[in-house]
């Protein structure tokens, strides 16, 4: 049988050819309105999507002949989980393949933060010269407070280590450690975030946890937006209870008119955590394999 599949967010041509070369017909849609994609998806056995698709509502309504949905990334919250597992349709995704990429990003976020690097390139461009003002501080000897301890947060923890940072993990982590969030809060200097958003993580940090923090610390989020409640962060930040923050990911994406983005001490980058050609070749073919795979199981 020759099985048709959609590709409706951008995967790099090698996981393409891996579909091709078993014989399936391939559609490159990821130039389409996503508004589109209702239309069409009947058509369809396997959709295959990055972040951008929201695999909900109407396309799963749509969906009459969909046995895959393959998720070329880690999470899964742009995917109605519980709708596809009661139409029957298989989800798979390529967990851990952006883990180092998001790792380093969340570092160069860390270290932006420290050093003032995004407000001193922005100064000189102004044709300003403002040496004193952007005094910064060391990361070494300071506590970072990683909450959530996969892949990612223990990359973290590992390359903070390197800097001669003491950490403090918020779940099982290296050397079995635990520390309860509210235990850490108070303590860290800096503090990433490294879970997924589910019903349990939305806005886990919000109000209390900010009044529970060190005056002055500094916040990265590279995970997803949601986890932090954006109103609380803006007033914390506003207040100077968190001196600055640094956000790869927003609640709404791409964001539109956030006031987070008015203010001078947060610094941000367009949800690029796992953008590395590492991650999106080993994501591609993970994704081609484990769409193969779950088609020969059908």
């Amino acid at each position: 049988m020759t099985f048709k599949i959609l590709v409706s967010d951008k995967i790099f041509d090698e996981g393409i050819r891996l579909l091709e070369e078993k014989g399936y017909q391939v559609t490159c849609a990821w130039d389409k309105p996503k508004s589109e994609l209702p239309k069409i998806i009947g058509d369809y056995d396997v959709l295959i999507v990055r972040s951008a698709t929201k695999v909900k509502g109407e396309i799963l309504e749509n969906a009459k002949n969909l046995r895959v949905i393959g998720r070329a990334g880690e999470g899964l919250d742009n995917v109605d989980y519980e709708r596809a597992n009661i139409l029957g349709i298989k989800i798979v995704n390529t967990p851990h393949v952006s883990y180092m990429s998001v790792a380093e990003l969340t570092i160069g976020h860390l270290l932006a933060l420290a050093r003032n690097i995004v407000q001193g390139t922005t100064s000189l461009r102004e044709g300003n010269w403002e040496k004193e003002k952007l005094i910064g501080t060391e990361v070494n000897g300071k506590i970072l407070g990683v909450i959530g301890c996969g892949f990612i947060g223990k990359t973290v923890e590992r390359l903070a280590l390197s800097l001669g940072m003491r950490v403090l993990p918020v779940e099982e982590c290296v050397y079995d450690r635990f520390v309860p969030l509210g235990e850490m809060l108070p303590q860290a200097d800096f503090i990433t975030i490294h879970v997924p958003l589910t019903p349990h993580t939305h806005h886990m940090i919000s109000t209390k946890e900010f009044n529970l923090m060190k005056d002055g610390v500094m916040l990265i989020d590279c995970s997803r937006g949601g986890v932090i409640d954006q109103e609380a962060l803006y007033e914390a930040l506003v207040s100077g209870k968190v001196k600055g923050a640094a956000l790869d990911v927003f609640e709404e994406e791409p964001p539109k008119n956030n006031k987070l983005l008015t203010l001078n001490n947060v610094i941000a980058t367009p949800h690029m955590g796992a953008q590395t050609y590492e991650a999106q070749f080993k994501a591609s073919i993970q994704i081609a394999k484990a769409v193969i795979e779950a088609l020969e199981k059908t």
